[in-house]
């Protein structure tokens, strides 16, 4: 793997929601649930106004220097009652654009993910990945997360 470029990780702001939009529909699973057009639904501008809203959720992008988006995350805080009572940092959303990849930004948006939740005093970081993004699964386990549990699904 090439030699990670240093990266800026920002708040995503509204104007980056085209771009993010745009990521999550650049695979064979975000083709069949996202709508890319111009302009975009309106309910993806809600929902960004909700998690900005949300004080538990952030949505962040990296940038490479031009403050073009390459890719982003979403970490969610949950505070829970088990495991004595352990917040546990959640990733969601996870993506880079696809003239980005291979160049070490996931590894650093990950890897500032698991530095904020450490220190929002986590214990614990999760993560889910369809069981179809074989390639994803490898790049989190070369990260050490392991597999643990069996998610599963309902959808309205």
């Amino acid at each position: 793997m090439p030699t990670a470029s240093p990266i800026t990780i920002r708040p995503a702001r509204r104007d980056d929601v085209a771009a993010i939009v745009a990521m999550l529909a650049d695979d064979h699973l975000g083709r069949g649930r996202e709508v890319v057009t111009d302009p975009l639904p309106a309910s993806y501008y809600a929902a960004f106004d909700a998690l900005q809203g949300a004080p538990h959720i952030q949505m962040v992008v990296a940038t490479d220097g031009s403050d073009a988006v390459a890719g982003c995350l979403q970490l969610a805080v949950l505070p829970g009652l088990s495991s004595q009572g352990a917040s546990r940092g959640i990733i969601e959303d996870v993506r880079v654009a696809s003239d980005q990849r291979s160049q070490g930004i996931g590894e650093q948006m990950v890897r500032w993910a698991i530095g904020e939740a450490q220190a929002q005093r986590c214990k614990l970081v999760e993560l889910f990945t369809h069981q179809s993004r074989v390639d994803a699964q490898r790049f989190y386990a070369r990260l050490g997360f392991q597999p643990s549990h069996v998610g599963m699904t309902l959808r309205f």
